[in-house]
């Protein structure tokens, strides 16, 4: 049964989390925050060591990610085209696109058509995606790929992805504020947790959904975003499982979970699209009904549309869910 499960969750990993940055740019624009007509060219290197050279900061972008899309909006810079607008709204409600901002069809294969017919200065895409789609729209705009994750520091691949896109539209000192803000919303965060007795307290963080009869269940490791968010928040990760190198996520069921024996542990989770597994597939499981946490009614569900693989202020608002749910 873990096979079929580590299979399953291989495939929604792919889907749910943009399979949820890179080098320092070699020529920043030359206003640091703004975009005008007369702006310098810029020259940036992207993930893949490529250097992307615009003549001016690109004003019309289009975005592949759900993260990347959430980025570029936060910036100051609205896309003219992203991936799955209608799924954004859902799980990503940090930032409200406009209404102009087409759709150019689902994450895991965007219409190239529709990327070309809006004319765009610069397609932004993550490094985990087809290497053909980068060589079709290559053929006709220039294309940023970012790394998208890194389970080994993902906090610090966060900022690095954010001033590479920065740099490449020229928002620089946007880029500059919206990492501030995050250090101190995890800064205030910590210090409101720490006060009110929970400093090193263990979390588990996942999600979940069915198929059949089979729910399965995806946890987030240490190194995954938003468990690196509650680290920084002084919370301690209770999920010691395996997980992948890219996004620190892992696989277990219902049965998993037993592993997590310690009564203080509080367990998180996401589920934006209104099928909470949690609450109504379990409702009736034994085992669940068992763990530590379920008993003690430790059990949090997260705000829809908190997007667990964003940009700075989805993090933000992941920090702020913590600590609500830890104060109640």
């Amino acid at each position: 049964m873990r096979t079929t499960l580590t299979a399953i969750a291989a495939i929604v990993v792919l889907a749910a989390c943009g399979t949820t940055e890179a080098p320092v740019p070699e020529q920043a624009p030359a206003s640091g925050g703004t975009t005008s007509a007369a702006a310098a060219p810029v020259t940036v290197t992207d993930s893949r060591g490529k250097q992307i050279k615009l003549d001016r900061p690109a004003a019309r972008v289009v975005a592949l990610e759900w993260g990347e899309t959430e980025m570029l909006a936060a910036l100051g810079v609205m896309p003219v085209g992203a991936a799955d607008v209608k799924g954004f709204a859902t799980w990503d409600t940090a930032v409200k696109l406009d209404s102009s901002v087409k759709d150019v069809g689902n994450r895991q294969e965007p219409s190239v058509d529709s990327i070309s017919a809006l004319q765009p200065d610069l397609v932004v895409m993550q490094s985990s995606r087809d290497a053909a789609l980068v060589e079709q729209l290559e053929k006709f705009v220039p294309v940023l790929v970012t790394k998208g994750s890194d389970a080994s520091d993902d906090l610090k691949r966060l900022g690095e992805d954010l001033n590479l896109i920065a740099s490449a539209v020229g928002k620089t000192d946007a880029a500059a504020k919206l990492m501030s803000d995050l250090d101190t919303a995890l800064a205030d965060g910590k210090q409101k947790l720490a006060a009110a007795g929970f400093a090193g307290k263990p979390f588990i963080m996942a999600d979940g959904w069915k198929q059949g009869s089979t729910i399965s269940i995806r946890t987030f490791g240490e190194g995954a975003l938003v468990s690196q968010v509650a680290i920084r928040l002084g919370l301690k990760n209770a999920w010691t499982g395996k997980v992948d190198e890219l996004w620190g996520l892992g696989s277990t069921d219902v049965e998993g979970l037993t592993a997590l024996k310690d009564p203080e542990t509080r367990f998180f989770y996401n589920a934006s699209d209104g099928e909470d597994v949690f609450t109504d597939g379990l409702a009736g499981n034994a085992i669940w009904k068992s763990l530590p946490f379920v008993k003690k009614q430790q059990v949090t569900k997260l705000p829809d549309g908190i997007w667990t693989f964003g940009g700075p202020l989805s993090c933000i608002q992941y920090a702020e869910a913590l600590v609500k749910a830890y104060a109640a």
